[in-house]
């Protein structure tokens, strides 16, 4: 059973039915499809703002060309240490960008703290020796499965806006942390001074689509240029619109997030009463992370549990996913509670 990550699954069998219908007949190449102008259209009224919305295959492109949109080659993105585009996106920020460079701040619980993004804002103003800060990057889910609230996205805009920085979110996870916030897409994005929203979907239920979502529409002109040089843009692009279509009709798209966090908070019940194993981190999305005696952690890896540990550190990492079953949370809380000999 594998609750290594949520990217281990397949698509929902609704986004395989759309993928199957849109494959017959003719339409327009290069997005001047109905299938994609639906998905502009739907994004926009589910955000409530008339944005610039283009689709891209994956989450690294999405985050990579949206920050080369409000950073210059002597630019610099703040962002936190365990940030995926710090760890793992291989570079392509800085490619994407020309250069900028990312400059990584702690934090506790996986997010960016106000004093710390002030501080290190300041230190990139008017010293010419130093790179510009340029931007913020923030990540919605946290890589530590945390949630900023409203107010906390609200209190970093803040200082965006005193140190002339754009926000970025990475919400590979938007809908997870949306599900546990109840508030409204709106809310957590541009009404909180999110610049740009990378909207992701494939770790929920989709096959290959991600959205970038410009709320300033004026940046999209030079946008629509980046997606072709940087070659996300698709010539049969109604199979990815398609995609992501279904993803957002009949509110599958929440479901699917809503039904992720249930199994890790029915997880994380089971686990965390067992003795010595407790959440590092508040279980606030689909994916969390425990500590858990070594013993117990190699045990459930020998019974052919799939998950990851952190480093040497006796922490596992357990994502669930859209399509994770009761049945299988339980199976892995009773496998630990017969190894932990509770």
């Amino acid at each position: 059973m594998n609750f290594a990550s949520d990217n281990t699954t397949g698509a929902s069998p609704e986004v395989l039915d759309a993928l199957i219908k849109a494959n017959s007949g003719n339409t327009m190449p290069y997005g001047d499809d109905e299938y994609t102008k639906r998905v502009e259209q739907k994004i926009c009224e589910i955000f409530e703002t008339d944005a610039a919305v283009f689709l891209v295959s994956t989450g690294s492109a999405a985050n990579s060309l949206a920050l080369s949109m409000m950073t210059p080659p002597y630019g610099a993105v703040l962002c936190h240490t365990d940030s995926h585009i710090n760890i793992d996106e291989c570079g392509a920020p800085e490619f994407y960008s020309g250069g900028a460079k990312l400059i990584d701040i702690g934090g506790s619980d996986g997010k960016l703290h106000p004093e710390d993004v002030a501080r290190a804002a300041a230190e990139g103003v008017g010293f010419v020796h130093h790179v510009k800060t340029s931007a913020v990057s923030l990540t919605q889910a946290t890589e530590a499965g945390t949630i900023y609230s409203v107010d906390e996205v609200m209190a970093i805009s803040k200082i965006c806006k005193e140190y002339n920085l754009k926000m970025h979110m990475d919400g590979a996870r938007f809908t997870n942390a949306l599900e546990t916030l109840g508030c409204t897409p709106a809310e957590i994005t541009w009404k909180a001074g999110v610049d740009i929203l990378c909207f992701g979907a494939t770790k929920n239920g989709v096959l290959v689509a991600e959205a970038v979502v410009l709320f300033d529409k004026q940046l999209a002109t030079e946008f629509s240029y980046r997606r072709k040089r940087g070659g996300h843009l698709f010539s049969k692009m109604r199979v990815m619109s398609a995609q992501m279509e279904a993803y957002l009709t009949d509110n599958l798209w929440r479901r699917n997030a809503a039904h992720a966090n249930a199994m890790a908070q029915r997880m994380a019940d089971g686990l965390c009463v067992l003795p010595n194993i407790s959440l590092e981190f508040p279980r606030q999305s689909n994916v969390m992370f425990l500590n858990m005696p070594q013993n117990i952690i190699d045990a459930l890896q020998a019974d052919g549990f799939l998950f990851y540990q952190r480093g040497l550190d006796p922490v596992a990492r357990l994502v669930t996913a859209f399509n994770t079953t009761a049945d299988e949370v339980d199976a892995l809380v009773a496998a630990a509670k017969k190894h932990s000999g509770a």
